[in-house]
């Protein structure tokens, strides 16, 4: 296989304490890699802005002009999330053009020397390279304990995807031409990736500290995030409550049995009063759960229907 020409692409929001740093990083990951004869010289990175507040834009604008020829960039005109700001990125260097591309958070956590092992299955023939964290020494309990009930609950309704596994991946030019097939505005990277049918492989790499900023990603996007990739890749929800639906009616037919069994053989019926009350108040609960699972997917459906822009450029550089 002939020598690759690799795009890294860099999600941004927020980002001005590490954006310059992490290009200066990255940019001495690509000599490396340059010098092994792993990559060719035309390689780049492609950050992509998703709307920061900050000053972030205005610094890749000044490495854009400082290294004209390896750095590419595009900005949001507003903030549309990571997973829009990742297919911006892959859908921006396909257009440029490279033969496989990584994608890697702007703070550096994610080992980026990492990347040559990716490079070293993609020349194996494997189309996409997930990254796996060997562990989660370096975050709190709390987010510890909510990562892996999103990995557990993601796999538990359906939508497949490897433990620890974020978007530190490495995509082949075919696995981009795919992704250019699926049309749908919210599409999950984490899920589409893993399920597409490509040849796959695994690297394991450790997690280091964040050395500036802090991290945007929190309980409620975690949550956004999961339940965007169940209704995108699995309607197991939707099976669960039609079971529901019929293990409560088994129920209400047999309480109901044992009423009229009572008044007819007993004439008694039965007092039950704090039951009932109960029960209504589980059963209500339970109903308008079911109709917000069911809620979900109706909106996600409705989303796609309007067939709205994943996200809009207000500039790019290349």
């Amino acid at each position: 296989m002939q020598i690759p020409k690799l795009a890294i692409i860099i999600p941004c929001y927020n980002e001005e304490l590490c954006v310059e740093s992490t290009c200066v990083r990255l940019l001495e990951v690509l000599d490396m890699l340059i010098a092994k004869g792993k990559i060719t010289s035309d390689s780049y990175l492609y950050f992509v802005d998703d709307g920061s507040v900050d000053k972030t834009w205005s610094l890749i604008e000044g490495l854009y002009q400082k290294y004209p020829q390896r750095v590419k960039a595009a900005k949001f005109i507003r903030n549309y999330g990571n997973q829009k700001a990742h297919i911006a990125g892959l859908e921006g260097v396909r257009n440029i053009g490279c033969d496989c591309a990584v994608s890697i958070d702007a703070d550096l956590q994610q080992d980026e020397l990492a990347i040559e092992k990716f490079l070293d299955e993609y020349q194996k023939g494997y189309d996409v390279v997930l990254g796996i964290r060997n562990n989660r020494d370096t975050d709190s309990f709390f987010k510890k304990t909510t990562a892996v009930m999103f990995y557990k609950l993601m796999n538990l309704l359906g939508a497949h995807i490897p433990m620890n596994h974020s978007d530190y991946r490495l995509v082949s030019k075919r696995a981009l031409d795919v992704m250019e097939l699926y049309h749908e505005k919210a599409l999950f990277l984490r899920g589409f990736f893993h399920d597409v049918g490509l040849k796959t492989s695994t690297v394991y790499f450790d997690v280091k500290p964040r050395f500036a900023g802090k991290s945007k990603y929190n309980i409620y996007s975690l949550m956004g995030l999961a339940l965007n990739g169940i209704t995108s890749f699995s309607i197991y929800p939707l099976r669960i409550i039609s079971c529901l639906g019929f293990l409560m009616a088994v129920f209400a037919f047999l309480v109901g049995l044992e009423t009229v069994f009572e008044k007819i053989f007993f004439n008694n019926s039965p007092n039950g009063t704090a039951t009932t009350i109960i029960l209504l108040c589980f059963f209500g609960g339970l109903q308008i759960f079911c109709l917000g699972v069911i809620g979900e997917y109706v909106g996600q459906v409705y989303r796609e229907v309007k067939a709205r822009p994943r996200y809009i450029t207000e500039k790019e550089l290349k």
